[in-house]
């Protein structure tokens, strides 16, 4: 405890204020060269990233010239003691109205990779989202000891991680995020597909013929859809009750773009250059896409993870990794192969649609402009041989290791499921109101100002561990839940129904399903998938930051269908909100 406190007061002396300003404009873009109306930050998709050092104070402004209201959400950032600068509408702080600014203050209390993003609507959807990059420390312990003890390598990995760079992956679609979510409201259909993926906003919808979607499609997924071939859009069926519910759906009312129509366009690839002196390069690859999950791989390039969701673990080497919604993956690659363009690729994994995404990693001196490397999956996702290795995502070990309470003060079961239409959900009890809420005053303001047995809220005491039981029923499609504020341990996980009546009876029961000495620690982190019974997933954490906090989906037409709760964390100290927030924009 005395080696933390000495850390914190050496990162203390040496922060420092950092003032970053973004404007925000309603603009037509085209990432993937199909032109359509989008936001832009700083007139660019992504926005531009922030770099800060572990205890600076970020002021962080934000000009709204749109013609709508929004926010801005600091993804994983903790928002130790400044929750009114979470940027929840409606919970946190009240939206940005067209013409207005807000102040963002926060503290880059803990380092690694994050990302800022529109917390409105579906925002992130239209292209509102940029990189954050907090310099750890050095005082904090790097886990590349377990990489290499050779000295002039571990020299060129500590220069990589410095000077580490995004990778921002992201889905797209040719509609709006208001007429995607009025398409699949009248079409009655949730919208699972999208028209490309982007890296760092660069890419192409690109049109497979429908040989190549058919060869694409996995047993798993012929068998899912009784033998009906994918869409034109290499999208699930939608007309299928196995990936939408048994609810009414008129697709006739849907537009283009949706699940079928597919429109091919060309815009630029992603290039990364690199030199094969340095021996190294680090990237935060972080992923702000609002609908799929995807699989990450350089061809020829296994690479080193070691950091997640801006926390070092134990570096595992592997040749692929599956990165969710709202998930971060700091990697390191060892650049030892003759200079030429290597395959950057991003494949959708699971079974709502075949789509990849292509970037390029060029070394100076390369001999020619064309990639013939040679790649680890294919593209459905899956290894194109036996020897391909894939990252497990119970592997992330923090480093160093750290443990949660061996038992809980609270616990609450949350069950996630449809909700009287294929495209609304729950995360407990009832569907969560997203878009009345954001209009509302913020509850952090006001603690009372909903019911305290309102169906869509969890109130906790300060100081006091919490088990969040998240359970998805029948044949669950993983769901990514983001929590706001500090990280949760994934403590346990599993296929089939929760029997039990406490956690604590579960452990007893499936000790091997748990895990209560170095668990994974995350701010975003899947469900289990499961074939029919469904699955279950146990977080644990520690209230230390009195506030009012989101949980949710980090699938956005989730979120906006109602898969959220609040977390009403530590009532017993409820925090006073200054009067710049609560009367002002913060200024």
């Amino acid at each position: 405890m005395l080696t933390l406190l000495l850390v914190g007061l050496v990162v203390l002396a040496q922060a420092k204020d950092v003032l970053f300003e973004i404007t925000l404009t309603w603009d037509t873009s085209s990432p993937d060269g199909y032109a359509r109306e989008a936001i832009l930050v700083n007139d660019s998709i992504p926005g531009p990233p922030l770099y800060v050092d572990q205890g600076d104070q970020i002021y962080f402004i934000v000009w709204n010239l749109m013609p709508f209201n929004t926010t801005i959400h600091f993804h994983g950032i903790e928002q130790i003691n400044t929750p009114w600068s979470d940027g929840v509408p409606g919970l946190a702080q009240r939206p940005i109205q067209p013409g207005a600014g807000f102040l963002y203050e926060w503290n880059a209390n803990e380092y690694g990779s994050y990302f800022y993003h529109c917390h409105a609507q579906g925002h992130i959807d239209d292209g509102c989202y940029g990189a954050i990059h907090v310099q750890a420390s050095e005082e904090v312990p790097r886990p590349f000891g377990l990489i290499t003890n050779d000295s002039q390598e571990m020299a060129a990995i500590s220069q990589a991680e410095k000077i580490s760079s995004p990778i921002i992956l992201s889905d797209w679609t040719h509609l709006t995020s208001t007429q995607r979510w009025k398409g699949e409201e009248a079409a009655g259909r949730e919208s699972y597909c999208t028209n490309s993926i982007l890296i760092n906003g660069k890419g192409s919808a690109v049109c497979l013929n429908q040989t190549v979607i058919n060869s694409s499609m996995t047993s798993n997924m012929w068998t899912v859809t009784g033998g009906i071939p994918y869409t034109d859009m290499a999208c699930l069926p939608p007309q299928l009750a196995v990936g939408q519910g048994y609810f009414p759906y008129n697709l006739s009312a849907a537009p283009q773009g949706l699940w079928f129509g597919c429109q091919a366009s060309t815009g630029s690839a992603e290039v990364l250059n690199v030199d094969a002196k340095t021996q190294y390069v680090s990237y935060d690859v972080i992923s702000a896409a609002g609908t799929s999950t995807f699989i990450f791989s350089i061809d020829e390039h296994p690479v080193w993870v070691y950091a997640v969701d801006g926390r070092y673990v134990t570096p595992t080497l592997v040749d692929a990794f599956t990165i969710s919604n709202g998930q971060r993956f700091s990697i390191l690659v060892r650049l030892d192969r003759p200079a030429a363009l290597y395959n950057i690729r991003t494949v959708v994994n699971g079974l709502n649609q075949i789509m990849e995404g292509t970037s390029y990693l060029s070394y100076t001196g390369k001999s020619t402009l064309y990639s013939s490397s040679q790649p680890y999956i294919t593209l459905n996702g899956t290894a194109l041989t036996s020897e391909t290795v894939f990252w497990e995502e119970a592997a992330a070990i923090p480093f160093p290791p750290v443990a949660p309470s061996l038992t809980s003060d609270e616990t609450y079961i949350l069950s996630i499921a449809r909700y009287k239409a294929s495209y609304n959900w729950t995360l407990g009890s009832t569907q969560y109101p997203t878009f009345q809420v954001e209009g509302e005053e913020p509850l952090l303001f006001n603690l009372n100002a909903q019911s305290s047995s309102s169906p869509w809220e969890i109130r906790t005491q300060n100081g006091s561990w919490v088990d969040l039981v998240i359970l998805a029923e029948g044949v669950a499609s993983p769901h990514p839940i983001h929590k706001h504020s500090n990280k949760y341990f994934v403590i346990g996980q599993g296929t089939g129904p929760w029997n039990y009546s406490s956690v604590a009876d579960a452990i007893a029961a499936q000790p091997s399903s748990f895990n209560l000495v170095n668990p994974p620690m995350r701010d975003t982190y899947s469900t289990p998938r499961a074939a029919g019974a469904g699955s279950w997933l146990v977080l644990r954490y520690q209230v230390v930051n009195p506030g009012a906090f989101l949980l949710h989906c980090h699938v956005q037409s989730h979120l906006d269908g109602g898969m959220a709760i609040n977390l009403l964390d530590g009532i017993n100290k409820w925090p006073a909100v200054p009067d710049s927030y609560l009367h002002s924009n913060g200024f």
